[in-house]
């Protein structure tokens, strides 16, 4: 789920930032040139490796979603957890 264009699919590149005690998700299309923010970034942040913490991120908004009413719903950063 995105802030700026809800919930996309496909083939998709993530990018993270740390900056301090919060992590940036942003995540576009592909090669294309406009990147979207994740929903629920920043997220609170505390000390690991930050290539760790990208690939723990991108392992939790590839898997699929909760069903709720029939339908999955889309993930963000809430609930993610480095640690």
């Amino acid at each position: 789920m995105t802030r700026e264009v809800g919930a996309i699919t496909g083939d998709l590149e993530l990018e993270t930032t740390i900056e301090g005690d919060r992590l940036f998700a942003r995540v576009r299309y592909a090669g294309a040139n406009e990147w979207y923010e994740v929903a629920g970034s920043p997220a609170p942040f505390e000390g690991s490796d930050p290539d760790r913490v990208h690939d723990l991120l991108a392992l939790h908004l590839g898997r699929p979603g909760p069903i709720r009413h029939g339908n999955e719903e889309p993930l963000s950063l809430e609930g993610f957890s480095p640690a």
